[in-house]
């Protein structure tokens, strides 16, 4: 006996309404996604292109003050991350922390120096990459400029303790640059929310000193291929539709003229 449940003919039916509206939704609602995911990734390209002009245009303007206390609270990524800035101060050497770093110089360590401003408040200066033996970790050798010293650089905001390897500031191992960690470390008052990572052609350069100018500026910008992504499996919607819509059709056109 044959099952004509599971002969060809039977699997050639069309397929009833029920059927064909569930597969209609779920087109639509997948459609809808796409396109909406998509879209999304063009404002994130907009913005994304946007950011890094505002940023560059930053990094290659002249410098200016660095915000004082009274406007510490409204420094925030958006108006002042990468903003080149001045300081005009002394720099406390005995204060220092070192903070591991892996650079286009190798594996080594920031130097971060806080340096006393006029006011008496204090801002920690990334005065730039050391290797693991400079001056046995302690800065005594060549620390950098005596006395009252200009420094230029780009203002950046505290970083947060690391994902996979922790600071102990017991130990005073540091693998981010955490200002408010750091500032009760060395007990610092009146420290600045940001530090600063120094030009390489800052005024407080000296021979042998700590190489600056290493900040790395880089933005990943994935979103047009994350667009383009988005919109190519919408189309795939359609198409799919398309193939489901032509092949009910044949369906239905072979069953009527049976």
């Amino acid at each position: 006996m044959t099952d004509e449940s599971s002969s060809p003919a039977a699997k050639d039916q069309p397929r009833g309404p029920l059927a064909l509206a569930m597969l209609a939704l779920l087109g639509l609602v997948l459609f809808a996604g796409f396109i909406a995911l998509g879209t999304w990734q063009v404002h994130r390209l907009g913005w994304k292109r946007a950011l890094i002009a505002h940023v560059d245009a930053r990094v290659h303007a002249p410098p200016v003050d660095a915000p004082g206390p009274a406007q510490w609270p409204r420094v925030t990524a958006a108006t002042d991350e990468y903003r080149h800035v001045r300081l005009h101060g002394t720099f406390l050497y005995d204060r220092s922390t070192y903070v591991w770093a892996a650079t286009a110089e190798g594996s080594g360590l920031w130097v971060m120096t806080p340096l006393r401003r006029d006011d008496g408040s204090l801002v920690l200066v990334n005065r730039g990459f050391v290797t693991p033996e400079w001056c046995g970790r302690s800065g005594s050798c060549a620390p950098g400029a005596a006395g009252e010293v200009t420094v230029t650089g780009l203002l950046r905001l505290s970083e947060p303790p690391g994902f996979l390897r922790h600071n102990d500031p017991a130990k005073d191992d540091w693998y981010t640059r955490d200002v408010a960690a750091i500032a009760a470390r060395r007990a610092l008052q009146d420290v600045a929310p940001y530090f600063v990572d120094e030009d390489a052609a800052s005024e407080a350069r000296v021979p042998h000193a700590p190489k600056g100018g290493l900040t790395v500026i880089h933005f990943p910008n994935n979103h047009l291929s994350y667009l383009i992504t988005w919109y190519g499996m919408a189309l795939m919607v359609l198409l799919a539709g398309f193939f489901v819509g032509h092949s009910e059709l044949r369906r239905r056109r072979a069953v009527g003229s049976d």
